[in-house]
């Protein structure tokens, strides 16, 4: 170590200069940064639930596309909100990457044709209006609201609240996303009628979630990543009380996110919302290195070393424990490459490669700047330090230790009952909190009108024509029935078989199934022959008219519900001689749930088997082995038991935030056990042990949980849900893993380390 830290001195001014201007030539390449809203980056290419909605949009078009809902507390069925709907339908029409257009003006309104009874009408809904009298007005509206293929879709029962659906062409998100374009085009089309109509008009739709996606994540990252470097600026000058100590573990950790972001650019990745706080999670991988260099080597300075001796005391003390946490912490991080959800996946190995590359720069360069710090220090015996620091620690730990035990056992046991109180929840709306526009849109919309879910049920009858048939026909009528009976969740469902029942009653009468297979034939080839062009119906069924297409507008709920819904359908039509699936983008994000749950469990399970491995491999005490893993296996446990008590559910945040906790949470457990050992290998009693860890480790361990606490507790103002999880869950996980280093860890070696001091 002499001989590295001699060269370190050799050549301090090239890499105390040098590092920092290789890591700003990188850096130019963030000006190529971009962010990705789209869906497609949470599933990998090779994804079977991408392929299976890839396929399902060859066959029946994009489920993908933009709602606006807006409400006239009057009621709809006005010249000024009729009109502005008719204005807003003939724009969408013809804007880029939209395919069709569907709202109340433009219905195909199926009825017979008053003059000549035997005549069947398919024609738009409102006409004319601006000769509408206030009579047909109402006619019009007491037919809308008593219409179940409209009623509870275009327009809300209570005739207050309407809808205009632009669906996208099936390509429009290939490649690059398309969604800002899309909105763009829309907030132009809104902004005039807003000045016109004076309308709250709410968007939703996919175009419109994957703007807010992108808009929150550049928002989190311009806005957290400069708070928190900021926040541990300051907090470090309160600890240290020195600029040095604040500007060097801060440089760091920025040296450490911008090679790292670089590498990421020049790989060609985009940035989504879980890599953009890339910034912040470096600065928990590099900062505690930092803190603990900077606190031994100043303590030695204290102490009236003489810099260089100052420097390679700290790196002889650091050393071997800050390769151990970067190598354990790396592995926490890895283990979320396992991850099916590809943003964990890519954020995974950028957070990986981050530990490597904070080791790489903490034992380089920081070194070496501090080799070039000759300023004297104010000089304090290693008594007087000791004595300032330990406050009898040593004492109050042997004496107490069973009582420790004790209270932290049940404190912790109270709080782990939580577990059984924890859910998984991966909807999308819920990803964004109450305050952001798309989710108060989507929320709005399902107070007002209908579900603002949609679930895309395909059902196929097992030959070419079979949806023809009237069995087929009667089957679809009685899932309707009961799949709603079954869920009040379900608020509207719409497919051909509701075409046919119209048919039939303009032509008989009865508002049901024909049993005739050729009637129903005739009904929807009448119906087809109809429609004005874009309006066909091939995005209702397949070509061989065989496969029949539903859709179900759902309500808000937990992915648990989404599955039961999902496994209701499937099960429900497998007692058929047909065959059910779900498809579109609701089902996709629902089965994510599976993969959200697998990454927390399977990428725990990783961590805490290699960190296992790694620790005997450390300190070669299979008997101890337990005890070394303990404090790192409950602040995942009391901290998932705290989000059972807070009500807070698991998703991708909190999926994330695990091998995140293992992999900050082991650092402090190395930290104190390389000490604890070392003193006890050089004959020290378990009371000066204890003494001695917290005056090397004890400090730095305080400070980087102070540091790290507040950085992740930042996240908690994010408006991305799963951010503001993943704050809270860490946060209170980095303290939980402090009173478990500090007050449980060496309570137990006290009871358990029984072993005579020859055998260190």
């Amino acid at each position: 170590m002499q001989n590295y830290i001699k060269f370190l001195q050799r050549f301090k001014w090239f890499i105390a200069i040098g590092v920092p201007l290789l890591v700003l030539l990188l850096a130019s390449s963030l000006q190529n940064v971009q962010m990705d809203g789209s869906y497609r980056i949470w599933f990998g290419e090779n994804s079977k639930t991408l392929k299976d909605y890839d396929n399902f949009r060859k066959t029946f078009g994009n489920d993908d596309g933009i709602v606006i809902v807006f409400k006239d507390e009057k009621g709809i069925f006005n010249k000024k909100a009729l009109a502005s709907i008719d204005r807003i339908t003939q724009k969408l029409w013809k804007t880029k990457y939209v395919a069709r257009v569907d709202s109340l003006s433009n219905y195909q309104h199926i009825h017979a044709n008053p003059n000549e009874p035997d005549d069947i009408v398919v024609e738009d809904f409102i006409q004319h209006l601006d000769k509408a009298t206030p009579a047909y007005l109402q006619e019009r509206k007491e037919i809308a609201i008593n219409d179940p293929l409209v009623s509870g879709a275009f327009i809300s029962k209570d005739g207050k609240t309407t809808m205009i659906s632009a669906r996208l062409i099936p390509k429009v998100n290939e490649g690059e996303d398309k969604s800002v374009e899309i909105m763009g085009y829309v907030n132009e089309i809104l902004k005039p009628e807003i000045e016109k109509t004076g309308y709250k008009y709410w968007v939703n739709g996919g175009p419109a979630l994957n703007e807010a996606f992108m808009v929150i994540g550049t928002t989190d990252a311009m806005t957290f990543t400069p708070l928190v470097l900021i926040a541990s600026l300051v907090l470090l000058l309160l600890l240290f009380r020195r600029v040095s100590g604040a500007l060097i573990p801060i440089g760091v950790v920025i040296f450490t996110f911008l090679l790292v972001l670089s590498v990421q650019v020049l790989l060609g990745y985009k940035l989504n919302n879980f890599t953009a706080n890339l910034p912040v999670f470096v600065i928990a991988i590099g900062i505690a290195d930092a803190v603990h260099i900077y606190s031994v080597w100043l303590l030695h300075k204290r102490q009236g070393d003489e810099n260089f001796n100052a420097v390679f005391m700290s790196m002889k003390k650091n050393f071997l424990p800050i390769f151990l946490t970067s190598l354990t912490t790396a592995i926490g991080f890895a283990t979320l490459t396992i991850s099916e959800v590809i943003p964990v996946l890519t954020l995974g190995i950028a957070t990986a490669s981050g530990a490597v590359l904070a080791f790489i720069i903490s034992v380089v360069w920081m070194p070496s700047v501090l080799l070039l710090l000759n300023k004297p220090v104010k000089h304090f015996s290693q008594v007087e330090e000791a004595k300032k620091s330990s406050f009898a620690y040593g004492k109050f730990i042997v004496t107490h230790n069973k009582k420790i035990l004790l209270w932290t056992s049940a404190v912790f046991a109270v709080i782990a009952v939580g577990i059984t109180q924890v859910k998984v929840d991966s909807n999308t709306v819920r990803y964004f909190d109450k305050t952001v526009e798309f989710r108060k849109g989507a929320e709005f919309m399902m107070h007002n009108l209908t579900g603002p879910m949609a679930y895309e049920i395909v059902i196929d009858s097992g030959k070419k024509g079979g949806i023809k048939e009237p069995k087929f026909m009667r089957n679809v009528e009685q899932f309707y029935s009961d799949f709603q009976a079954k869920f009040p969740e379900v608020r509207h469902l719409s497919s051909l078989m509701d075409i046919v029942k119209r048919f039939n009653k303009v032509v008989d009468n009865k508002e049901e199934v024909p049993k005739d297979r050729n009637l129903i034939a005739q009904y929807l080839l009448l119906y087809s022959m109809s429609l004005p062009q874009g309006m066909e119906i091939n995005d209702k069924m397949d070509i061989d008219e065989q496969k029949l297409r539903i859709t179900g507008q759902m309500d808000i709920v937990d992915t648990s519900k989404d599955l039961e819904m999902i496994a209701y359908i499937e099960d429900w039509w497998a007692k058929t001689d047909y065959k059910g699936t779900v498809e579109g983008q609701t089902y996709m994000f629902a089965h994510m749930q599976k993969d959200v749950t697998n990454t927390l469990i399977y990428s725990l399970s990783l961590a805490l088997v290699l960190v296992s491995i790694v620790m005997f491999l450390i300190f070669k005490r299979i008997k101890l082995l337990w005890v070394f893993i303990v404090p790192n296996i409950l602040p995942v446990a009391l901290v998932v038991g705290l989000m059972g008590w807070l009500n807070i559910t698991i998703d991708i945040g909190v999926a994330i935030a695990g091998a995140i906790i293992i992999g900050v949470a082991v650092d402090d457990t190395i930290h104190f056990l390389v000490k604890y050992f070392d003193a006890r290998k050089r004959g020290l009693s378990m009371e000066e042990t204890f003494d001695e860890v917290l005056l090397y480790a004890g400090k730095a361990i305080l400070f980087t949980t102070i540091i790290l606490t507040v950085a992740f507790a930042t996240f908690s103002f994010s408006h991305f849900t799963p951010n503001q999880n993943f704050g809270v869950v860490t946060a209170f996980a980095l303290l939980i893993a402090f009173v478990v280093d500090l007050l449980l860890l060496p309570a137990l070696l006290s009871l358990v380390d029984k072993e005579n001091l020859e055998n260190y």
